[in-house]
């Protein structure tokens, strides 16, 4: 294979909601390209960019898939990603480490959610976009629709370099207006005949290219000039000014085609190799320290892996892209996460299964590597001379929890390293162990999401699992002020224990100071604060410590046994046995013996002192609120607001974006259990959320009343 420079090489994410066709397209293009001799299809589950079996199983994408191939003199690397929202993660990635995208959208349906959410990464991350109209032949399709959703939703930056001549079966044509030509197509062939414009579309065709020349120039001086100076401009002066709009987003050009027929497919190959940017057209990617990486090969070697699979008979593959310098086999590089060493001992471009052996890849390039030693995803290789650290892969929070458990519990451990590998090659995957819990959790993008995981565990590793409904980490916390004393006495021959603590708690606000002056029952505490400790629980909250012991009631070296036995129940609350929190604990008076005191005796008697003070302290149970937003089209808003307020959630407010509602709520971690099902249920797929930790608040009356009803008979089985 060639050896490409970096102004040579293109790589592209192929985005796109769910069923618009992006696994058929790039089964088109390696056609196309000669890659392969035969095409597949998703429906015969023998496609090359979805070949693993939990794909072939469910016939939709699960994993994003790196294909590559040469095309006009220049490499052209892809990313074909999944388009259900439950694989964003795949999205996210791919445009983090490709330099433009190509986004598909359904003839049939125009503007989707899931091209919206999947748009908006990338105006985060800046990178430019070809929007491609696929499937224009279908029964259903409607060009036309289709470009008004896109025009609707992305005003007069959408620029259609070719239409469709015909809609659903009427379908005949493509007008491509910088080509100036029409492609006409005969029924099961995918060789156009090349025409001049027919005057029947004469008046559309200068309607478009007037707009595409124009935004062609608006970009570049020195075309505005000469397009004033000669009202045109060349096909290739039009191509440079469309990559500069492409560049600062200010054109989307629009292409249509039929990737199951591989009807304009060529088309849309030449234009992304011409008009693509390269990897050196775009921002440099920035490391760790906020230094910029220019892909420079003379520059020092750094790699940034972004993906790992593992695949029967090879094991694992390591994607990664060449920031900087250049890879050869036999490279000797250093792990900058792990401190390792790693040799690069075979070099390919892939084309999902399909891998060609490569000799050098230079600043910019995508490429594999195999049996590495020590590299996970994330990791960055460098050379001796570089010390950079890429980590600006940010993913979204997760969405779906559930408890994990194998059947045979001697498949726990088994199952373990599994989800450990699995969470190499989708890094939105969360495992947790939870010792709060005592569960595995995990939590994923949505039940599509964990449902490949179950299909995975059981099919591919025999490990059978159950999911189970998660836990809800409460915690406990006091309403208002109680006091309570504990001594601790046993005797049983030699030396014994002693210990006796008075304490007061009360329930801790940000700022708020201890009071100088306690009543109970009619009687009077003066407290005077000696020392105070303020301690951030591991669980969230704060617990206040404070030492108001006087005329040495208590020896200054038992405070820490104290303290310790009160952090040991507010690991274990009285009320549903959840993590405490938010409590300030004033130890005022207690006693001593001069033989049997020992640090045993205070941590019991701190401990129970404490115990007996908060239970009289007006407990209340806290639950995990979350903000959600929820992106639905307008007609489903009554539907979803109804849904999320019987979830006890709190509708905040709500935005209308171009027939597009974001619903703003705020909702317990408890209701949340199956929302993406219910959701997509009634929004028949056409919705999506993200939901973000916010706070702790009190749960209802009636809802504590069921947690402790529903722990006192958890504590009687037991």
């Amino acid at each position: 294979m060639k050896v490409y420079k970096t102004n040579e090489i293109k790589n592209i994410a192929i985005i796109g909601n769910s069923g618009s066709g992006k696994t058929t397209l790039a089964e088109a293009m390696l056609f196309e390209s000669g890659l392969i001799k035969r095409r597949g299809s998703v429906k015969a589950g023998n496609t090359v960019t979805d070949y693993f079996p939990v794909e072939k199983e469910y016939g939709y994408s699960v994993f994003s898939t790196v294909f590559s191939y040469e095309w006009k003199d220049k490499m052209l690397n892809f990313i074909d990603c999944p388009g259900a929202d439950d694989f964003v993660g795949s999205v996210i990635t791919a445009l983090n480490v490709t330099d433009m995208a190509l986004m598909l959208i359904d003839a049939t349906s125009g503007v989707e959610v899931g091209t919206i959410n999947q748009f908006r990464y990338t105006e985060q991350l800046k990178k430019p976009v070809v929007f491609l109209i696929n499937q224009i032949d279908h029964e259903k399709a409607d060009y036309e629709n289709a470009l008004s959703s896109l025009k609707e939703r992305y005003g007069n930056k959408v620029i259609p370099i070719q239409y469709a001549v015909g809609k659903g079966e009427s379908f005949e044509a493509i007008v491509d207006v910088l080509k100036q030509k029409m492609y006409r197509y005969k029924t099961g062939d995918a060789t156009p005949e090349i025409l001049d414009i027919p005057e029947s579309e004469k008046e559309r065709a200068d309607e478009y290219y007037k707009a595409l020349l124009e935004a062609s120039a608006e970009n570049d001086e020195s075309l505005m000039e000469k397009y004033f100076e000669q009202g045109t401009l060349s096909e290739e002066e039009m191509r440079d000014g469309i990559q500069k709009g492409m560049l600062d987003r200010s054109i989307f050009p629009v292409f249509c085609a039929s990737a199951e027929k591989n009807l304009a497919v060529h088309r849309i190959m030449n234009f992304l190799s011409m008009v693509a940017p390269s990897p050196d057209q775009l921002p440099a990617p920035k490391d760790d320290k906020d230094v910029e990486v220019k892909p420079d090969s003379s520059a020092s070697t750094s790699l940034f892996f972004f993906k790992t699979t593992v695949e029967p008979h090879i094991g694992e593959v390591s994607y990664f892209k060449v920031m900087s310098g250049n890879v050869k086999e036999g490279t000797d590089l250093i792990n900058s996460n792990r401190s390792s060493k790693e040799r690069i001992q075979q070099l390919y471009t892939v084309a999902g299964q399909i891998r060609n052996k490569a000799t050098e890849l230079p600043a910019g390039s995508i490429g594999a590597a195999v049996k590495l030693k020590d590299v996970r995803t994330g990791n960055t290789l460098n050379d001796k001379d570089s010390e950079h650290i890429f980590n600006f892969v940010k993913f979204p929070d997760p969405r779906y929890r559930r408890a994990i458990k194998a059947k045979v519990e001697s498949n726990a451990e088994k199952m373990s390293e599994v989800l450990t590998r699995m969470k190499e090659e989708d890094p939105t995957w969360v495992i947790e162990v939870s010792k709060e819990l005592k569960q595995t959790i995990v939590s994923g993008q949505g039940e599509f999401h964990l449902r490949t995981l179950k299909w995975r565990l059981e099919n591919n590793d025999k490990i059978e699992i159950e999911y189970i409904e998660p836990k809800i980490p409460y915690r406990e916390t006091i309403t208002k002020a109680a006091r309570a004393d504990y001594r601790h006495k046993k005797q049983s021959g030699g030396a014994g224990q002693f210990g006796e603590v008075h304490l007061i708690v009360e329930p801790y606000f940000e700022g708020e100071p201890t009071k100088e002056i306690y009543r109970f029952n009619g009687q009077e505490f003066k407290i005077q604060n000696r020392d105070t400790q303020t301690i951030d629980l591991d669980w969230g909250g704060k617990l206040v410590f404070v030492n108001s012991i006087v005329g040495g009631a208590i020896d200054a070296r038992f405070l820490p046994a104290i303290l310790k036995g009160i952090m040991a129940r507010l690991e274990q609350g009285p009320l549903t046995g959840s993590y405490a929190r938010d409590v300030r604990v004033i130890v005022y008076d207690g006693k001593m013996h001069p033989v049997d005191s020992n640090e045993i005796s205070f941590m019991l008697a701190g401990r129970n002192a404490f115990s007996t003070a908060f239970k009289n302290a007006g407990p209340k149970i806290l639950e995990p609120i979350y903000d959600v937003t929820v992106s639905i089209p307008s007609e489903y808003m009554g539907d979803v607001m109804s849904d999320l307020q019987g979830r006890r959630g709190m509708i905040m407010g709500m935005e209308s974006e171009k027939g597009i509602e974001n619903l703003k709520a705020r909702v317990p971690l408890k209701e949340m259990s199956s929302y993406s099902t219910t959701l997509s249920s009634i929004t028949g797929g056409r919705g999506s959320f993200t939901m973000k930790f916010a706070n702790y608040e009190l749960v209802p009356t009636e809802v504590q009343d069921k947690l402790l009803k529903a722990y006192e008979e958890q504590e009687e089985d037991e």
